[in-house]
């Protein structure tokens, strides 16, 4: 087995490419040892000491650091991530938590804005989301409120000194080219 392995824009993250489905279905991110336990994968990538955050995409796992470096962290990734593919245990335990699924029950967004939040969860899906993941993170419609939308930042993205860029020069300026109702973006 290879694994690839990326550097994102945050560099307190890195991406590795295990070359196999990692999430057939959504995402799944973990911030500490204790959420880490819905997943096999995560919680031993949690053993190591330096990991502070796990996030599956479809073909990929970020996994964020401390303070470590990742000459040290980077072989031990590597050996966590290989032993588990062949294992042949799954990436999620039974309880497994979809953030795909947890994001969708705490949107908000009045009714009559129905249209302009179709219009904007579509523009995320087929144009920010794609980008973002081949940086090792994820960006989803959190709710949109008085002209401002509110998305949640993922995997690399969360914490990474660029999202603000991302988020005001890219992903604002595109909605609102797109959907003249948006004023601003706001990481939630």
């Amino acid at each position: 087995m290879f694994i690839q392995t990326e550097a994102t824009p945050n560099p307190a993250t890195q991406k590795f490419l295990p070359g196999k489905v990692v999430m057939e279905n959504g995402t799944a991110e973990f911030r500490s040892a204790q959420e880490a336990e819905a997943s096999p994968l995560a919680a031993r990538l949690f053993e190591i000491p330096g990991v502070t955050g796990v996030y599956f995409g479809y073909d990929f796992i970020s996994v964020s650091k401390d303070n470590a470096e990742w000459q040290h962290l980077k072989p031990a990734i590597l050996g966590s991530i290989m032993e588990h593919f062949m294992s042949g245990k799954p990436v999620m335990g039974d309880a497994s938590i979809l953030s795909e699924d947890a994001d969708a029950g705490d949107e908000f967004f009045d009714e009559g804005d129905e249209s302009i939040v179709l219009t904007i969860k579509e523009l995320l899906e087929t144009r920010v989301r794609p980008a973002v993941a081949q940086d090792g993170g994820d960006i989803t419609f959190r709710g949109f409120k008085d002209g401002k939308v509110y998305l949640n930042m993922k995997g690399s993205c969360a914490g990474c000194p660029s999202s603000t860029a991302t988020l005001k020069h890219g992903v604002q300026n595109l909605l609102r080219h797109f959907v003249p109702e948006v004023q601003e973006v706001i990481a939630a």
